[in-house]
């Protein structure tokens, strides 16, 4: 038994959406996490409670209401017709602004924790040297935070990898357009093929067991101060 056409174009689906919500949230997270990890605002709790609402909110509520909104009634899907590309529901980029939602903690939360373990003096050391902000976040945070980035990157792209609920719900099942992984082993045990279910939630425990090992070892603080030379 081997992975159908079917299968192969779902497991390609969900790695290209995955790398782009990976490379979204980060270009996006980032600065997000920076925000957090320094503001003493008082919209620190409302905005870091949005933020993570995806940890609490069922995946098909944060999907209903997303589909919604991109709907031609809704204010995303008002403004992308605006442009003139039409409705993003049920299609590849609709499923990444919904990734781009649905992970999103899972990325700026290791970035804006690592951000916070640097602490104000190595920051506070390099604005007396005349540091900009900019410059600051290139010249102490991205060398002192690696592991937050690395970790950042590897839970968004992971996660997105597993999602079902909002990606079926804003994108529904076509093949080859928004059936990604997790809705291939859906239809395969609807049809009673629990052959090829077997399969890809096979290579989808590997993939996650994977993950997992590779997020302990980079944790694990006598392997990763040898690993980014601390």
């Amino acid at each position: 038994m081997t992975f159908s056409d079917g299968d192969m174009a779902a497991i390609w689906l969900t790695v290209r959406l995955a790398a782009t919500v990976t490379v979204v949230l980060l270009l996006l997270g980032t600065p997000l996490a920076w925000w957090l990890a320094r503001t003493r605002s008082w919209w620190k709790g409302p905005v870091g409670a949005l933020v993570a609402l995806p940890l609490v909110l069922p995946p098909t509520v944060l999907g209903f209401y997303l589909l919604i909104a991109m709907g031609p009634n809704g204010p995303i899907g008002a403004f992308t017709e605006s442009l003139g590309v039409g409705t993003l529901a049920f299609t590849f980029w609709g499923l990444v602004v919904g990734s781009v939602f649905y992970s999103m903690p899972f990325v700026v939360q290791p970035i804006q924790n690592a951000i916070a373990a640097i602490g104000d003096r190595p920051l506070e050391a390099a604005a007396t040297l005349r540091a900009g902000p900019l410059d600051r976040f290139f010249t102490v945070v991205v060398p002192m935070a690696p592991p937050g980035f690395v970790s950042a990157a590897i839970l968004g792209f992971a996660h997105t990898v597993g999602e079902f609920g909002v990606v079926l719900m804003i994108g529904g099942n076509i093949p080859g357009a928004t059936r990604v992984v997790s809705v291939q082993i859906y239809d395969h045990v609807e049809a009673l093929d629990y052959a090829q279910a077997h399969w890809l939630s096979g290579a989808m425990v590997l993939f996650s067991f994977l993950v997992l090992l590779a997020l302990y070892t980079l944790q694990d603080p006598r392997t990763s101060s040898l690993r980014w030379g601390r």
